[in-house]
């Protein structure tokens, strides 16, 4: 786990530059689609830990739990289901 974290703690950063930037592009009232590019990244670089979160997920708690009773197995489903009915809000 502790390079699932390492990973996930190094994409941190990359999102907390490209907020910065992003802030002094806003504040230097900089090219519109330059800002929405640097916006782009972000929004990239957060798939990405989500991404990674989710593997992670999968492969720990969700294999451990899997061998459980049969509604444990239902909820861990439906869990991981609305994980993505949320990102679609």
């Amino acid at each position: 786990m502790d390079k699932v974290k390492e990973q996930i703690l190094k994409r941190l950063s990359i999102v907390e530059g490209h907020l910065k930037k992003i802030r002094k592009m806003v504040e230097n009232e900089e090219y519109c689609p330059d800002v929405i590019h640097q916006s782009q990244a972000v929004q990239a670089a957060l798939r990405k830990i989500d991404e990674i979160v989710l593997h992670g997920h999968l492969h720990s708690c969700v294999l451990h739990d899997i061998h459980e009773t049969k509604s444990q197995k239902e909820k861990l489903v439906e869990e991981i289901v609305d994980l993505f009915r949320k990102s679609e809000r």
